[in-house]
C-alpha cells in the first residue's frame, strides 16, 4: 500500500510539474485573461495526458485491452478529469484573482491540484479502472 501512495505521489508530482511547466512557458510575463486560459488549458491537457499514461500502466495495472475498451477508458478518464479539473482551476483562478502574481496563481494550483488528485484516485479506482468482465485488471 505504501509503495501505491509512493507511486500516485510521485505521478502526481510529475504531472504537476508538466501542467505548472507548461502554463509557465505559455503565460510567460502576462496576465492576460485570455493568456491565462489559454495557459490554463493547455497545462491540464499536458498533465492529464502524463497522468494517464502513468496511472493505467503502473497504479491501476492496467493491461493491453481492445481499442473499443480502451477508447472508453480514456472516455471515463477524461470525465473523471472534469470534475477534479474544477476543483483545480477553481482553487487556482481564486488564488490568482486574490494575487494575481505567478507565486499565487501557482500557490492555488498546487492546493488544488493535491485535493483534486486524492479525488481523481477514488474516482477512477471505482469508475474508469474496474476490471470489465474477460479484462484483467489487478
Amino acid at each position: 500500500m505504501l509503495r501505491l501512495v509512493a507511486s500516485y505521489a510521485g505521478f502526481a508530482l510529475l504531472a504537476t510539474a508538466v501542467n505548472l511547466g507548461t502554463q509557465r512557458v505559455l503565460l510567460g510575463d502576462s496576465a492576460s485573461p485570455l493568456r491565462f486560459l489559454v495557459a490554463l488549458v493547455a497545462g491540464t491537457l499536458a498533465g492529464m495526458a502524463v497522468k494517464y499514461v502513468l496511472d493505467s500502466r503502473w497504479i491501476f495495472r492496467a493491461g493491453p485491452t481492445s481499442a473499443a475498451t480502451h477508447g472508453k477508458r480514456i472516455g471515463k478518464y477524461a470525465g473523471t478529469s472534469v470534475v477534479t479539473t474544477l476543483v483545480f482551476w477553481g482553487s487556482e483562478a481564486a488564488f490568482f484573482a486574490v494575487s494575481p502574481t505567478q507565486g499565487s496563481r501557482e500557490a492555488g494550483a498546487l492546493l488544488g491540484l493535491a485535493v483534486g488528485y486524492v479525488l481523481k484516485y477514488h474516482l477512477d479506482r471505482r469508475l474508469v479502472f474496474r476490471a470489465a468482465p474477460g479484462e484483467g485488471l489487478a
